[in-house]
């Protein structure tokens, strides 16, 4: 215990430009390190974000402006990019199916994630805004369907497709209830906020796509992620401003210019700066709100809520992927495969969480605390772990299937 002090206190004393240095290490380090031990990227920062931060070796303390203000910034990149990497042509070529799974796959584990969180004593409004974090879902296995091939059939395009709904959704349940929590309820204030996002949402997909193809046909192609990156800004400012989580209008801006930066060199640019700094950075930084003694303890104190949270996400995706698989005529591995690709619970989820995590209500109170933070990030690691093993297991059953019985599997698209 007395060589650990020492150590924290050496490491405390290192100067900022040191600090930056053994952070910037960790984010160049980490994801080969993830890739060999065969765990996600961002369960590895998360863990780094643990050990060096202020209840462990304390190499950033409680008080990190500039690393709050990379993981805030990584934060809307995050979902940002979420809204980028949505393919909205291949949603266009399954729509009305994309829908109605959307749909489904969203409504079946927020009603029972809402009933779960009633269940366990959190009130009516945390209680729905338990159940819109399990609505929502991370395609971790889209880089797997492509590499199998199997991206072109359409019971995966309707996934891709869904999850542009399920995220919107979910999002928007979560900023009402954000809403309503810290300003009160009143039907008369549900009423504007409904009306504040039925004019905000569309605003936001249809004029500012408009807007942003317009200006990015006129700007040279160095200027343009610069302008892509103004246009996520504002788009989180406004939501901002009619009380909705900056996080809602950073996923809309992304959709709204989808189309407009897809093959351009902006696209690229903000990998870069997203993936390869911010994005890492907001994992990292959220690593550091982790005492591992204390998190331990609740989740083993609070394991039937851990269970019941994971079992919630998975019976309700499976029942959302089996029932919409069945009415659309989908083979046995075509339905596992959509059931596999919605589990992932990481972007959006997280993002929402932490939002929730900080935001407390007229008596000071956190609309979810730090038990249910501690349960949303075993979820998030048993998911991201679970999704892409499960898709890896089921996508390549399709092919089989297409080759023994062509006529029942479903068309490529």
């Amino acid at each position: 215990m007395e060589l650990l002090d020492a150590f924290r206190s050496l490491v405390h004393a290192l100067p900022p430009l040191a600090k930056f240095a053994i952070g910037m290490a960790i984010i160049v380090g980490v994801p080969p390190l993830a890739r060999r031990v065969g765990i996600p990227e961002m369960v590895g920062f998360l863990l780094f974000g643990v050990v060096l931060g202020p209840h462990v070796l304390g190499l950033f303390d409680e008080h990190r402006p500039i690393a709050d203000f990379f993981a805030e910034l990584g934060k809307l990149l995050l979902m940002f990019s979420a809204g980028l990497e949505v393919d909205v042509i291949l949603f266009r070529k399954a729509q009305t199916r994309s829908i109605i799974f959307g749909l489904v796959t969203t409504t079946v584990p927020l009603l029972l994630g809402t009933l779960l969180g009633l269940a366990f004593g959190y009130a009516i409004i945390p209680a729905i805004v338990v159940g819109s974090l399990l609505a929502s879902h991370t395609l971790l296995g889209l880089s797997i369907v492509r590499r199998l091939g199997v991206i072109r059939l359409e019971p995966v395009i309707v996934t891709i497709g869904a999850t542009v709904l399920s995220d919107t959704l979910s999002l928007i349940v979560f900023a009402i209830c954000v809403s309503t929590y810290t300003i009160g309820f009143s039907p008369t204030g549900l009423a504007t906020q409904l009306m504040e996002i039925a004019l905000f949402v569309p605003l936001i997909l249809f004029g500012l796509s408009r807007v942003g193809a317009y200006a990015l046909g006129k700007l040279r192609d160095k200027e343009d992620a610069e302008f892509v990156l103004a246009i996520m800004a504002v788009a989180g400012m406004v939501a901002d401003f009619i009380n909705l989580p900056d996080i809602v209008g950073a996923f809309l801006a992304g959709l709204a210019v989808n189309a407009a930066v897809r093959d351009r060199a902006a696209t690229a640019k903000l990998e870069f700066v997203g993936k390869a700094l911010f994005i890492p950075s907001f994992f990292f930084a959220t690593g550091f709100l982790i005492d591992p003694s204390t998190f331990v303890q609740s989740v083993v104190g609070n394991l039937p809520l851990v269970i019941g949270v994971i079992a919630t996400l998975v019976l309700g995706k499976w029942i959302a992927a089996t029932v919409v698989g069945r009415a659309f005529g989908y083979t046995p591995a075509a339905r596992m495969t959509t059931w596999a690709l919605t589990l992932p619970q990481v972007a959006a989820t997280l993002a929402a969480t932490l939002v929730a995590y900080h935001t407390v209500n007229a008596d000071g109170q956190r609309m979810l605390d730090e038990k249910m933070l501690n349960v949303v990030l075993v979820l998030m690691l048993v998911t991201s772990i679970l999704g892409p093993v499960l898709t890896e297991r089921f996508a390549p059953r399709m092919l089989d299937a297409e080759k023994e019985h062509p006529s029942v599997v479903p068309r490529h698209v």
